[in-house]
C-alpha cells in the first residue's frame, strides 16, 4: 500500500491531481488496473489514503489553554503546506467523510486544542469542519490559478499591479469603492491573506460561548 500511495503522490507532484486516475496510477506502477484494485477499492478510497498520508506528516502539539489560537493556526498552516506540495490534491479532501485513523487523528488533535481553550463542544466541532474546508478550498484555488496561468497565459491573475490597474480603470460612478480602494483589495501576499482569514475564524470562537 505504501508504494501505491507514494507513486500516486509522485504523479500528483509532477502532473497535478487532475492527472491522477486509476489507469494512470496503474501505468506508473507498471501493472494493470485489475491488479491495482486488489489494493485500492476505487478512486475515493485512494483519495482518502492520500489525505491520510499528508495528515500523518503533521505533528500535533499538546493542547495549551493559553496558546490555543496559535496552536490551531499552526496546525492549519502545516496542513496547507502539505496540500501545496501536491497541486490540486486538496480537492480530494472536499466532501470527504474521513474514516482513516490518521485523518481522524488530526481532527481529534484540533478538537482537543479547542476544548482546552474553553470552546464549547458544538462550536469546536463546527469550527474544525469550517477550518478544514477553508484550508482545502484555499489550496485548491491556488492550484487552479497556477493551472490557469500556465494554460491560458493569464499572468495578470497573480499580478497585483496589473489587477490594480484594471480595477482603477473601472467607471468611478459605477464602482466608486472598488476604484478608491483598489490598492487595499489587491494588497497582501498569499500568506498574509491566509493568516488574516484564519485569524477571523479563530477570533470568532469565544471560550464559554454556546
Amino acid at each position: 500500500m505504501k508504494q501505491v500511495v507514494d507513486t500516486a503522490l509522485a504523479v500528483i507532484a509532477t502532473e497535478g491531481y487532475e492527472a491522477l486516475t486509476m489507469r494512470r496510477l496503474a501505468t506508473a506502477l507498471d501493472t494493470g488496473p485489475a491488479s491495482l484494485y486488489a489494493h485500492v477499492v476505487n478512486k475515493s478510497d485512494l483519495d482518502e489514503l492520500l489525505i491520510a498520508r499528508l495528515c500523518s506528516e503533521i505533528t500535533l502539539p499538546d493542547p495549551d489553554p493559553e496558546a490555543w489560537p496559535d496552536q490551531i493556526r499552526s496546525v492549519c498552516t502545516l496542513l496547507r503546506d502539505q496540500y501545496l506540495k501536491y497541486p490540486g490534491i486538496s480537492r480530494a479532501a472536499l466532501a470527504m467523510a474521513p474514516t482513516d485513523l490518521e485523518t481522524l487523528r488530526l481532527g481529534e488533535g484540533m478538537l482537543g486544542i479547542l476544548l482546552a481553550g474553553g470552546i464549547e463542544p458544538q462550536a469546536a466541532a463546527w469550527a474544525i469542519d469550517a477550518l478544514f474546508l477553508y484550508v482545502a478550498a484555499s489550496c485548491l484555488e491556488l492550484s487552479m490559478v497556477e493551472q490557469r496561468k500556465v494554460s491560458n497565459d493569464a499572468e495578470w491573475v497573480v499580478d497585483p499591479a496589473e489587477l490594480r490597474r484594471r480595477l482603477t480603470g473601472l467607471p468611478v460612478g459605477t464602482f466608486p469603492h472598488t476604484v478608491r480602494y483598489a490598492r487595499e483589495m489587491t494588497a497582501g501576499r498569499i500568506d498574509d491573506r491566509f493568516g488574516f482569514t484564519l485569524g477571523l475564524m479563530i477570533r470568532g470562537l469565544t471560550p464559554g460561548a454556546p
